[in-house]
């Protein structure tokens, strides 16, 4: 498995029923595992500090302590140069459902191990009032 899923994750209702339906329900082992763990909610009730889809997070690297700006997308939309972060990726998956303050852990395709430390939640839609993204 890519992504590590220690935390409690929370996902919206919406963010769930849309993430089932990707590859035509054949998803990664780590999506999955976190869809079947995972607490779903009403959008209108998920906290303003959970990753939700298209969330941007400030995430520290617990090591460099390098900080960037990820943003939690879906697949066609990726383009991690510019900081958007598949969901089938390692770290969105990892990523996704956490609260601020969390360490998200995953693993690159090489191996590498990886941490970074949720700092701040600096977009969610849900708490800008969007629950259709």
């Amino acid at each position: 498995m890519n992504a590590t899923i220690l935390d409690e994750r929370t996902l919206t209702e919406l963010d769930f029923t849309r993430l089932i339906k990707l590859h035509g329900g054949h998803l990664p082992q780590g999506l999955a595992d976190l869809l079947a763990e995972a607490e779903i909610v009403p959008s209108r009730e998920v906290g303003a500090d959970v990753i939700t889809m298209y969330s941007q997070v400030e995430l520290v690297d617990v090591h460099t302590r390098r900080r960037q700006k990820l943003t939690v997308c879906y697949p066609g939309e990726a383009e991690p140069a510019a900081g958007f972060v598949s969901v089938l990726s390692p770290v969105g998956m990892s990523l996704l459902g956490l609260r601020a303050g969390s360490v998200a852990r995953w693993r690159t395709p090489s191996g590498e191990e990886c941490a970074g430390e949720l700092s701040a939640i600096v977009f969610q839609p849900e708490s800008s009032g969007d629950y259709s993204i």
